[in-house]
């Protein structure tokens, strides 16, 4: 589990194609300063388990289901990306509950500039828009951000100089493609809710 504030920058040092997975080696500092084999490490809002490590680099396993599900199947070695230790329990939760399970790839339809900060649109599969709320909890890359519009299609979020400046959305252009996790507890709840109906 992961909290959505990203802890560092790494970039990716290599790519093994295996056919029907592949090996991706990440170069890192700080998530590595207490990694061990195992250990879970978000990478652009994807749970990916710590399978080797050397020195300042890592190697994780990521299989054919996250690649059809994720942008990770586009990663080119140089490629900057977005990296979160999973928590721990003292952990200060400063975004929300992220498990590290993407739902679907969305698009960046648009970027609009501020003095201050930057509104970022993006397009998302209809089926998610159920999940989203104005002001609610949305990961995109795996980082924790609140929806300013949530449409039947579309969301909108708004960058501050922190999040442009020390996560890869500062860098995503429109037509990049997206990691996007909804929140959980609406899934919890739509199940729930449906269940009780069920059974009325």
């Amino acid at each position: 589990m992961f909290t959505g504030i990203v802890e560092e920058l790494g970039t990716v040092a290599g790519i093994e194609d295996q056919g029907d997975a592949l090996r991706l080696t990440i170069h890192a500092q700080h998530v590595l300063a207490d990694a061990g084999l195992g250990d879970s490490i978000s990478v652009n809002g994807c749970c990916l388990t710590v399978a080797e490590r050397d020195g300042d680099t890592w190697t994780a396993d990521v299989m054919q289901e996250t690649l059809d599900k994720t942008s990770l199947a586009g990663v080119q070695p140089g490629d900057r990306v977005n990296l979160e230790r999973a928590v721990t329990p003292t952990t200060r939760l400063g975004g929300h509950i992220v498990q590290g399970h993407v739902d679907a790839v969305g698009v960046v339809r648009r970027r609009t500039p501020s003095e201050h900060w930057e509104v970022v649109e993006i397009e998302m599969p209809a089926h998610l828009g159920r999940y989203l709320v104005d002001k609610g909890s949305i990961t995109v890359d795996g980082v924790s951000l609140t929806v300013v519009e949530a449409g039947a299609d579309s969301f909108t979020v708004s960058l501050i100089p922190e999040t442009l400046a020390r996560t890869t959305l500062g860098s995503r252009k429109v037509g990049d493609r997206v990691n996007l996790e909804v929140d959980v507890l609406a899934k919890h709840v739509e199940k729930l809710l449906a269940h009780r109906e069920g059974s009325a």
